[in-house]
């Protein structure tokens, strides 16, 4: 029964010997034959390819190349040219108080913020050495008016014994002899009382120096103010002979003066009477505003830059103003408000002679140049007298580092969107 059915086999390769029998009809399998084709067609598809690409990069660069430029509307707004600086706040006036006389410092009246008036006591030092001195001196001022009754005594003395020789050596009784004696003892006499006249005057001016550094001992202020500081202590012996101590300063805190440093560039365009303000770390908001006062003819050197102080003053009635404060200054040389503006990069040629030239963008995307009358300006943005109304738009510079033409714009369009591929 088993051999009845045949027997099948799946997947049985032909033998090799009758493939290689098997007769040739000289004729390419198909597969063979669609291969020159295929590659033609892949070869026309590149070059479609390579074409458009060439074509889309150069009209990629055109655009950038025409539209790539940075454009602002002409507007209205406040202008001012002015010459900056950096300056430190100090009193219009300030005083050392010291002591004329040596001796300890017996007390401080006062203490670092205190408000005095001109009069009021400062400080103290111990009068007990002055107050000795004026004793001696006035004792030796009595002790020479004592010899002074004396020497007058000698005097009158003198006087009667010279009358009485004269009166003899007219009657002949005397000699001649005498009467000379006589006028030489008077003179002597009045000599002395003379000399006598010279001690005491000297003595009392000695006298009178010891009172005056009596009342030096007591220090009163020398003007109304602020004690911004004190540099002696009570007990402390202070030394006159070799220079003046200081023991406290006293400022005017009620006006201060900023003194600003210009550099020798910039000194030129200041004048004396020239609105000046200045503001101040903590305050950004806050203006203080005067008039330039003074330009100190001698510069200070620091780091091979000359600079040279400029002055001005500013009332501080709140005190809200203090000493060594920092202060960025502006000298105002021009002020114009509620003007046509554009940026100073839109000008072309020299604005500073009055006319300068503009690129113009039309509604419709075209481009002229125009003639403009150029007013107040400083480094960011210039004053239209003439040639331009408000709204229009100018070029101000054009799109840089290979920028798309929008991002050059500044817009939200295609921002960073790459060049097409090629």
């Amino acid at each position: 029964m088993a051999e009845a059915y045949p027997k099948i086999v799946e997947n049985q390769p032909e033998p090799p010997a009758q493939e290689a029998a098997r007769p040739s009809t000289g004729r390419r399998p198909a597969r063979q034959r669609r291969r020159p084709g295929r590659l033609i067609a892949g070869l026309v598809i590149l070059a479609l390819i390579g074409a458009g690409g060439a074509y889309g990069l150069q009209r990629y660069r055109s655009l950038e190349k025409t539209d790539a430029v940075v454009t602002q509307a002409v507007a209205r707004g406040d202008i001012e040219n002015s010459v900056t600086a950096t300056g430190l706040l100090t009193p219009i006036r300030d005083v050392d108080v010291g002591a004329q006389v040596s001796g300890q410092l017996k007390s401080v009246r006062v203490e670092i913020g205190d408000q005095v008036k001109e009069g009021d006591l400062v400080a103290e030092i111990d009068s007990a050495s002055i107050e000795t001195q004026i004793e001696i001196a006035e004792a030796e001022i009595a002790n020479l008016a004592a010899q002074m009754l004396d020497k007058r005594a000698q005097v009158v003395l003198a006087k009667a014994n010279l009358a009485r020789q004269q009166t003899l050596v007219a009657g002949n009784t005397a000699a001649r002899s005498a009467l000379d004696e006589a006028v030489a003892a008077l003179a002597t006499a009045e000599a002395n009382v003379a000399a006598l006249e010279a001690q005491t005057r000297k003595q009392q001016a000695s006298l009178k120096d010891a009172r005056i550094s009596l009342g030096h001992t007591k220090i009163f202020s020398p003007l109304s103010g602020t004690v911004v500081d004190i540099a002696a202590k009570e007990g402390q012996t202070l030394n006159a002979n070799q220079s003046t101590p200081t023991i406290a300063t006293v400022a005017d805190l009620s006006t201060m003066t900023v003194e600003a440093e210009v550099s020798e560039a910039d000194i030129g365009k200041l004048t004396p009477g020239m609105e000046a303000y200045f503001t101040l770390l903590g305050q950004p908001g806050k203006r203080y505003e005067g008039r330039l006062r003074q330009i100190k003819p001698t510069p200070q050197t620091e780091n091979n830059v000359i600079l040279y102080y400029a002055l001005f003053d500013v009332p501080n009635p709140e005190g809200r103003l203090m000493m060594n404060m920092t202060a960025q200054v502006f000298f105002v040389r021009d002020h114009v408000e509620n003007v046509l503006t554009v940026p100073v990069a839109a000008l072309k040629g020299k604005p500073d002679g009055g006319e300068a030239r503009v690129t113009v963008v039309k509604p419709d995307g075209s481009r002229e140049m125009r003639e403009v009358t150029v007013g107040v300006r400083n480094r960011v943005v210039a004053e239209i007298k003439s040639g331009l109304a408000e709204g229009e738009t100018v070029v101000v510079g054009t799109g840089t580092g290979g920028a798309s033409p929008a991002s050059a714009r500044g817009n939200g369009g295609r921002r960073g969107m790459p060049p097409p591929p090629f």
